[in-house]
């Protein structure tokens, strides 16, 4: 029997924003985090801090504005549904050869 490792979870509130070279937003991400990480809380100290973070799609940068008004990356959707699909259909209960 092997152990079992589930994805990461990822929650959709935790979004920020891309920008243009003109400083426009033009797509919202959903932030990478790992085990027992809180996505709002990366945002927030990456806000703070002026550090770059990575969005499940790969996409690094420095959130700065409020991403609420903006479509969500829809790389980023499909990363997140697919990781959604594993962990649902993942029976904890069932020992994996």
């Amino acid at each position: 029997m092997s152990d079992l490792q589930t994805m990461p979870q990822v929650d959709l509130d935790t979004i920020t924003d891309q920008e243009t070279e003109t400083g426009e937003p033009t797509s919202a991400h959903i932030v990478k985090a790992g085990p027992g990480e809180n996505g709002a809380a990366i945002v927030l100290e990456a806000r703070v801090m002026g550090t770059p973070i990575e969005a499940l799609c790969g996409f690094v940068w420095v959130p700065s504005k409020d991403p609420k008004q903006l479509p969500v990356c829809q790389k980023c959707k499909d990363i997140y549904e697919m990781y959604k699909s594993f962990s649902n259909n993942v029976n904890r209960d069932t020992p994996i050869d």
